[in-house]
């Protein structure tokens, strides 16, 4: 019996020695534990947050894995970043080049933005290593520059075809003014139609300076969130007195409640543009319906009229400036053969596209595609969340 207590306290002993031993273990590991998150949690070197905001470029910090800790608002505006990783495999690989070699790159891409055919973004990337754990890269959108090159090269020409047609019409019109000075029915005549082309260059000069205004913008480099709503109803608005003077019905659709990163000047400009060409070439009493929906990140803005159609043949081109598909009715209606040329550019500064679907004696849908906003600071915010984990 004494025999069995001493083995019973040597039992006790050595388990104490031993849950002690284990205990100890735990705790070290834990300490190590610790210590590997706070390496693996180590911040983005202070300011950097304050240096992207304050930057015209896009700025991304990615970490060791190449997962985007840190992004400016214009690096979503330009739809750089995607679920907290760069969406390009370009911008990919050249962050894994800085991180393998430790060297300064330049780089120069086209990027398809998304879905959008139209939509590509030529842009200049620098990416250098950031501490000892980080690549910076800053990305510069130079899509506008290269655009504008292109554009500078046939623009003057088309202007100075449109412009000589009214021009000569006012000098002929001024010559049968004068030779008319003794009939008052004569001079009236030839005065209302003064006044009609005056207007005609008035309206060809203002359409004109938008498109170049446009040509020459960067949408996203003060981007916003915009309500597509509210860029409807601004457009639906500036439309009623011409819909009424044809007692056309302006019929819009559901709010959608969808946002877009972009101008809402710009967007109220395209949407505008659609609804009053829909009310030109639509017939009195008809009506135009205009709505909006989100399909799997894409916002699409449609404007269907009731009107006499665009053949097949015609609908690759009725985006070029100046092109019309009926040049008499075109003139007789006002239009000068830029606005749907402002609608394409307008959409594309936004890294969306345009569509049209339509048939002879069915009438046409135009569709504006835009991608949805994700919004930086709440993507940030996740980001820092994560970081912070």
């Amino acid at each position: 019996m004494h025999y069995s207590a001493w083995l019973v306290l040597l039992a006790l002993a050595i388990g104490l020695v031993i849950g002690g031993g284990f205990v100890e273990v735990l705790t070290l590991a834990a300490r190590r534990s610790h210590r590997a998150v706070q390496v693996s949690s180590r911040q983005v070197p202070d300011g950097v947050d304050q240096v992207l905001d304050a930057m015209e470029s896009a700025g991304i910090v990615v970490d060791p894995s190449l997962n985007v800790v840190k992004a400016s608002a214009k690096a979503f505006a330009l739809a750089l970043v995607s679920g907290g990783h760069l969406a390009f495999s370009e911008l990919v690989e050249v962050a894994e080049q800085v991180r393998r070699t430790g060297e300064p790159l330049d780089r120069e891409f086209e990027l398809q933005r998304g879905r959008f055919k139209d939509a590509t973004v030529r842009v200049h990337v620098r990416a250098t290593v950031l501490g000892s754990r980080f690549v910076l890269m800053l990305i510069d959108d130079r899509t506008e520059s290269y655009r504008l090159e292109a554009v500078r090269r046939d623009f003057v020409a088309n202007i100075s075809h449109e412009l000589k047609t009214p021009i000569g019409a006012i000098g002929l019109l001024s010559e049968a003014l004068q030779t008319a000075a003794d009939d008052p029915e004569q001079v009236r005549m030839f005065a209302d139609r003064l006044t009609a082309e005056s207007a005609r260059i008035a309206r060809l000069t203002q359409d004109i300076i938008e498109l170049s205004r446009l040509q020459a913008v960067d949408a996203v480099a003060n981007a916003e969130p915009v309500e597509i709503d509210h860029v409807i109803a601004a457009a639906v608005d500036q439309n009623r007195v011409g819909a009424d003077a044809h007692a056309i019905s302006l019929v819009t659709g559901e709010p959608s409640g969808a946002v877009v990163y972009g101008d809402e000047r710009l967007l109220v400009t395209a949407v505008d543009n659609l609804i009053s060409n829909a009310i030109r070439y639509s017939p009195d009493g008809s009506r135009v319906g205009i709505g909006s929906r989100v399909d799997d990140g894409v916002v699409e803005i449609a404007v269907t009229d009731q009107g006499e159609g665009i053949p097949e043949a015609d609908q690759a081109r009725i985006f070029e400036r100046f092109f019309r598909v009926d040049q008499a009715r075109s003139r007789a209606t006002g239009g000068t053969g830029l606005g749907l040329s402002i609608v394409k550019h307008a959409v594309q500064n936004h890294g969306g596209d345009v569509r049209v679907w339509s048939q002879p004696g069915m009438g046409s849908t135009f569709t504006i595609r835009l991608p949805e906003a994700d919004r930086p600071a709440t993507a940030l915010a996740r980001l820092r969340g994560e970081e912070n984990q």
